[in-house]
């Protein structure tokens, strides 16, 4: 997959983080955005570094989609730990 290809799953993944996880974030939509996007490629790396699965090539493969959400989840859940106060 190239670049857009992950921007495109990272906006989609963080969208759907964000369905998981609702509620009001310090960062609003451009930072729940933006977490999306860094949360694909972490998930991407940690499943290929640590779960020895590289993410395959295509699209619209369920392990990427995975990766890619669980990622997001996971820095969304960081990022309201650290900062999650800022906006009350």
């Amino acid at each position: 997959m190239g670049i857009l290809a992950w921007i495109i799953l990272g906006l989609l993944a963080g969208a759907l983080a964000k369905l998981i996880l609702p509620g009001r974030d310090p960062g609003g939509c451009i930072g729940t955005t933006a977490i999306g996007i860094a949360g694909a490629a972490l998930g991407g790396w940690l499943s290929a570094q640590l779960l020895d699965r590289p993410i395959d090539k295509q699209f619209f493969d369920l392990p990427t989609w995975g990766a890619a959400i669980v990622g997001s989840l996971v820095l969304l859940i960081a990022y309201r730990i650290l900062f999650g106060n800022s906006r009350d």
